[in-house]
C-alpha cells in the first residue's frame, strides 16, 4: 500500500514539475538538454494536450528513448498542427549522438492506440526494440536492423566505424484518411516532403488507410508503402482500381468497400477481384456496402478465409439463395459480427436464415438485420434459432414491419440471453398511419410502446438490457 501511494505521489510531483516548465516555453526548451529522463514523458503529455507546438518539436529532437507513442492522447482542435510539430522534431537524416542521453528516437507512433504507453519498455540491447515496429515492409526499421545485424555477424563490414557512419533508420507510424479537404491534402504533402527529405532513412508506415474517393488520390497512393496496411477502407472507386490496391496490400486483416461502381463489378473485373481477395490469408473483417452481389455470394465465400469473424453486406442485393449459401459456408461457424441489413432476404423462404442462425449460434455476438422486410411470420419462424445465440450482445432489426404482440414475444424469448445488452427494435406498425413513413409516426403511441417495453424488461429482471428504437 505504501509503495502504491509513493508511486502516485511521485507521478503527481512529476506532473506538477511538467506544468511548471510549460508556463515558460523558452526556459523549458533551454532546459531540455539537462532534463531528467523521468520528466520527459509527463512533460510530453502535458505539452501535447496543451498544444505547445514549439516544446513538442524541441522535445522530439532530444527524446532519450527509442520510441515515442501518442497512444491515448488526443486533441480535438488543431490536430494537424500538433502532429506536424511532433514530426518536425525528427532528426532527418537521423544522427547518432555520442552522448548516452540521446537523442535515441527511432520510432515515432502518431496513431491513437488505447493499449500503447508513451514509451515501450527498453531492453538491455542496442537493437531498437518496440512492440509496434512494422514487421512487413522491407523498408521497416526492423528489417533494416536485421540486415545490419546479419552483416555485422558475417564480418562483411571492415570496421565498426563504417556501421556507425551509416544512416540510422527511423520509422513514422500514422493512420491516414485521404479526403478532399484542403488541410488533409496539405498534411499529406508535408509527410511526403519529410520522407523525400530523409533520402530513404525514414520509413512511413500506415496501418489504417481510408480513401474517400479513389480518383482524387492516385498520386499519393503511388508514394505510400501499402505493404504495411492492416485496415483498408475505400469508397467511390472502380473495382479494377480496388484490385490494383489489393495487389499491394497482401497483409490486410480488415477490408471495407462502399459505393463501388456497379458496372465495374461485372465478369472479368469481378473474377480478378476475387483472385486478389483470395490472397488475403489474414483477412478477418470484410465490409461490402452498395456492392452488387445478387446470386454471387458463393463466389465470394469460396475465396475468403474460414477464420473470417466479421461479415457486413448491407445493400448488396442478397437473395434467398445467397443466404442459403452463407448458411452452408465454412465461415458460418466462426462469425462474431454479421450485418445483412437492407437486403430483402425474407421475401420468400425463412428456412435459410433459420439454418444460418443455428450455424452461427456458438460464436455470434453482433447481429444486424434492419430493413430486411421481416414480418411477424418470419420473426416467429426464426425466433427459436435466434434465442439459441447465447453469446449475442447486440441485436439490431429496425425498420421491419412487426406488430406489438410479436415484439412482446421476442423480448420474452431474448430475456434469457444474459450477454445480450443492446437491442434496436422496429417501431411497431400500429404506431404509423402508413408504415415506415416518418411523417406519419404517432409520438403518443410510440411513447406507450416504449413504456411497455421498459415495464416488460423490469418484469423479467433485465434492467441491464437496453432496448431502443431509431426514432429515439
Amino acid at each position: 500500500m505504501f509503495t502504491k501511494m509513493h508511486q502516485k505521489a511521485t507521478a503527481t510531483l512529476l506532473e506538477l514539475a511538467a506544468r511548471s516548465l510549460l508556463s515558460n516555453e523558452p526556459a523549458a526548451i533551454r532546459a531540455l538538454e539537462e532534463l531528467p529522463r523521468d520528466l520527459f514523458v509527463p512533460l510530453f503529455i502535458a505539452a501535447f494536450l496543451g498544444g505547445h507546438k514549439k516544446i513538442l518539436t524541441a522535445m522530439v529532437r532530444v527524446w532519450p528513448f527509442r520510441c515515442l507513442h501518442v497512444g491515448t492522447l488526443s486533441v480535438r482542435e488543431s490536430y494537424y498542427e500538433i502532429v506536424e510539430a511532433v514530426i518536425d522534431g525528427l532528426q532527418i537524416p537521423p544522427v547518432r549522438s555520442p552522448s548516452s542521453w540521446g537523442p535515441k528516437l527511432r520510432i515515432l507512433d502518431l496513431r491513437q492506440d488505447l493499449d500503447c504507453e508513451t514509451t515501450c519498455l527498453e531492453t538491455g540491447t542496442t537493437f531498437p526494440f518496440c512492440f509496434q515496429c512494422c514487421i512487413y515492409s522491407r523498408h521497416s526499421i526492423l528489417k533494416l536492423e536485421e540486415a545490419r545485424h546479419s552483416v555485422r555477424c558475417l564480418g562483411i563490414v571492415n570496421s565498426e566505424s563504417e556501421l556507425q557512419s551509416a544512416q540510422e533508420p527511423m520509422e513514422l507510424l500514422v493512420d491516414l484518411s485521404l479526403s478532399d479537404t484542403l488541410r488533409a491534402k496539405q498534411f499529406l504533402s508535408f509527410l511526403r516532403s519529410k520522407v523525400e527529405q530523409s533520402v530513404g532513412s525514414l520509413h512511413l508506415c500506415c496501418r489504417d488507410l481510408q480513401i474517400d474517393k479513389m480518383s482524387a488520390h492516385r498520386s499519393i497512393l503511388q508514394f505510400l508503402d501499402l505493404g504495411c496496411v492492416d485496415h483498408l477502407d475505400v469508397g467511390e472507386a472502380d473495382l479494377s482500381e480496388v484490385t490494383t490496391l489489393l495487389a499491394r496490400t497482401i497483409h490486410l486483416d480488415s477490408l471495407s468497400l462502399y459505393n463501388i461502381a456497379f458496372k465495374s463489378c461485372q465478369r472479368k473485373n469481378f473474377r480478378t477481384f476475387l483472385n486478389q481477395l483470395g490472397r488475403l490469408d489474414n483477412l478477418q473483417k470484410l465490409i461490402l456496402s452498395f456492392f452488387h452481389l445478387t446470386d454471387q455470394l458463393h463466389k465470394l465465400l469460396r475465396v475468403l478465409p474460414p477464420q473470417l469473424d466479421t461479415l457486413c453486406l448491407p445493400l448488396c442485393g442478397l437473395s434467398d439463395r445467397d443466404v442459403t449459401v452463407l448458411s452452408q459456408s465454412s465461415q458460418a461457424t466462426h462469425l462474431r459480427l454479421l450485418n445483412l441489413s437492407d437486403n430483402q432476404i425474407f421475401s420468400e423462404d425463412y428456412e435459410p436464415f433459420q439454418t444460418l442462425l443455428e450455424k452461427v449460434s456458438g460464436t455470434l455476438q453482433h447481429l444486424e438485420m434492419s430493413n430486411c422486410l421481416i414480418t411477424d411470420s418470419a420473426l416467429s419462424a426464426v425466433l427459436p434459432a435466434l434465442s439459441q445465440c447465447s453469446h449475442l450482445r447486440v441485436l439490431s432489426f429496425a425498420f421491419n414491419p412487426i406488430t406489438m404482440p410479436v415484439l412482446t414475444s421476442l423480448l420474452q424469448h431474448l430475456a434469457s440471453l444474459m450477454e445480450l445488452k443492446h437491442v434496436v427494435y422496429p417501431v411497431p406498425v400500429h404506431c404509423y398511419e402508413q408504415w415506415n413513413f416518418r411523417g406519419t409516426l404517432d409520438p403518443r403511441k410510440l411513447a406507450e410502446v416504449q413504456a411497455q417495453v421498459k415495464a416488460m424488461l423490469q418484469a423479467v429482471q433485465r434492467d441491464d438490457m437496453t432496448w431502443t428504437t431509431c426514432a429515439e
